[in-house]
């Protein structure tokens, strides 16, 4: 076959993928851009199924793509496909007769199921709804299978067999699809303002990049307090992030872990970051707090003893999403990425909702559903702009540039809902 047969044949390969809580667009397009290659897609159907056709540049890409992805099950070269066998077979026939062989295609040599050097599957597209199947298949495909995506990465990450975990440990398989979203590689730097135990940057580290990050809570950031797993009363002298990554090999990634206030950065002025991946607390399982003083004059740092504990006060979400864009704006190289969840109460939910900055362009908006009123929001926006005065960003703070103010209100708009539906069920269980 010559090479320019070739390219044609990888001109429509079959992204297969399975269907999770987050669509796998975004990924796919962010570790496209990762690895130098473009897309596109004509399926008006996308949305609708659990398969994906689109073109992609050659097979290597698509190869390096399911090296990544935790999103996509398989991919396939894509020989025929129609809503029907008949449908199939006429597509199969019009397909290049010495590209490909079936009974009415004939294949030289013999047949090793052991050791086959190329697989042909034969899929069927019966929706996305199990409990709605359709008696007849809505498409079928046949083609070439190219490779398999990461999904075992979802399992052998997964935080039950974690050794250091707390009560808002980010699920493995949202880890990944976050550090995809970031466009991690080998030799990055990636922080994490609020880190916690450390889950995300687990996922970077995976993927080779050097990782550090800072949290206000002293006790998990240095393993100490209460334990979050079941019959186990506090946690272990080695109950730390560290030793989460030296669970998985990954130890030598580690950078370092600080307890430090994200509303006042201790950083010097420079760009350190290519990533910063994160997921702030909202309110609900984990306490918003900043340091600071009700007091008009608060008492200088330099006149409070070594053992003092700071004072702190209510970190209302706008005033963090201000504090996190204008952090990642400073601190991110130019084409560096900042990936973080935004919570929102789904009934007043808007798209100028979503924090925005002029040193950052947006990415990719994606929903993850938490409960019939409430989401978050995958945010992912890279830096287009060099910062250049912090001062100069302070007017974004007025109402007219910040519609996202009713965020501050989320903890309460969310336990009013939990409060409703538990008033709703008891109702139903009296009547």
């Amino acid at each position: 076959m010559c090479e320019k047969e070739v390219q044609d044949a990888l001109s429509q390969p079959c992204q297969i993928f399975s269907f999770i809580l987050l669509p796998m667009r975004q990924e796919i397009k962010s570790l496209l851009s990762l690895f130098g290659g473009q897309f596109t897609s004509n399926q008006e159907t996308y949305g609708k199924s659990p398969f994906w056709i689109l073109s992609i540049p050659s097979e290597d890409i698509a190869r390096n793509l399911m090296k990544r992805t935790v999103c996509a099950k398989s991919i396939f070269e894509l020989w025929g496909h129609g809503k029907s066998p008949e449908e199939l077979y006429s597509s199969l026939k019009n397909y290049p007769a010495e590209k490909m062989a079936l009974e009415f295609l004939p294949f030289e040599g013999k047949v090793n199921l052991k050791k086959p050097q190329h697989i042909f599957s034969i899929l069927e597209d019966y929706g996305l709804d199990p409990n709605c199947i359709p008696e007849n298949p809505h498409n079928i495909y046949f083609g070439r299978w190219i490779a398999d995506g990461q999904r075992e990465l979802i399992e052998s990450y997964s935080v039950k067999k974690r050794h250091f975990i707390g009560n808002t440990s980010m699920d493995a398989g949202l880890s990944f699809i976050m550090a995809n979203h970031g466009k991690v590689k080998e030799n990055d730097i990636v922080f994490d303002p609020f880190v916690g135990t450390g889950g995300l940057l687990i996922a970077s580290a995976h993927f080779g990049a050097y990782v550090c990050g800072t949290d206000i809570d002293y006790n998990t950031v240095h393993g100490l307090g209460k334990a979050s797993r079941k019959n186990q009363k506090w946690r272990g002298p080695d109950e730390n992030i560290r030793a989460n990554l030296r669970q998985y090999g990954l130890e030598k990634y580690y950078l370092d872990v600080l307890v430090s206030d994200a509303s006042k950065p201790s950083w010097r002025k420079g760009t350190y970051f290519d990533a910063i991946i994160t997921d702030p607390p909202y309110g609900i399982r984990e306490s918003t707090r900043r340091t600071g003083s009700q007091k008009e004059i608060p008492k200088g740092i330099e006149k409070c003893p070594e053992s003092h504990v700071p004072v702190s006060l209510s970190y209302h979400l706008s005033d963090m999403f201000f504090d996190l864009l204008n952090f990642a704006a400073e601190t991110l190289v130019l084409g560096g990425r900042l990936v973080y969840w935004l919570p929102v109460y789904t009934p007043e939910y808007t798209e100028e909702m979503v924090p925005w900055h002029p040193c950052l362009q947006l990415i990719s908006n994606c929903e993850q559903k938490l409960s019939s009123h409430t989401s978050r929001r995958l945010i992912t926006m890279e830096k287009v702009k060099t910062f250049e005065n912090r001062d100069q960003y302070s007017h974004l703070l007025s109402d007219h540039f910040l519609p996202y103010q009713g965020h501050n209100s989320f903890r309460e708009k969310y336990f009013s809902g939990v409060t409703k539906r538990i008033a709703k069920e008891e109702k139903c269980s009296q009547e």
